[in-house]
């Protein structure tokens, strides 16, 4: 398939479960809003699960690149900075709280995959500041990021408060030197 095409199909998957939420969102929705017929996903993705999964994880939408600020503390706030985006700015908001949410009730939606992605790319993060010396090796590094993500979800998505913007480099504080 042609990753425009790709792109098309998955830009329309999670335009949908965000309007319309997971149980709303069909391959034949995905197919009509896409211009391709619902055969031709179905030959790619066998259920809208595996659509969505690969949607989450291969959309530009979504997309995330590692910072590198050069310094762990930086690169940690710039990721918060990047989740809080994520999870605040239309139309990545809707469809990370749409998209995820639904895998709570829905486990044939692995959305591990979308996480173990997003934590391959972070991992670099952790492998430079052992390197230059910030961080002990026997650090948990998903520790670290469930800590810092957490803190987001829970401000922004389940408490619907607010986002400093001192809020990143704060938490990261909160981690890297304790409160």
């Amino acid at each position: 398939m042609a990753p425009r095409k790709q792109q098309e199909i998955f830009d329309a998957t999670l335009r949908l479960v965000a309007e319309k939420g997971y149980d709303g969102l069909t391959v034949e929705g995905v197919a009509e809003r896409s211009g391709v017929n619902k055969t031709t996903i179905y030959r790619w993705w066998p259920s809208k699960a595996a659509l969505l999964g690969a949607a989450l994880v291969e959309s530009d939408v979504l997309g995330f690149e590692a910072p590198d600020t050069g310094s762990l503390r930086g690169d940690l706030v710039a990721l918060v900075e990047g989740i809080v985006r994520l999870l605040t700015e239309p139309p990545a908001s809707e469809i990370a709280v749409a998209a995820l949410g639904a895998a709570v009730r829905h486990p044939e939606l692995d959305a591990r995959r979308f996480f173990a992605d997003r934590f391959a790319r972070e991992r670099e993060i952790f492998e430079r500041a052992v390197r230059r010396g910030e961080l002990k090796a026997s650090v948990d590094p998903m520790l670290i990021i469930d800590l810092l993500a957490g803190a987001v979800w829970m401000r922004t998505v389940f408490r619907g408060l607010p986002v400093t913007d001192d809020f990143p480099g704060e938490a990261v504080a909160a981690i890297l030197d304790g409160v």
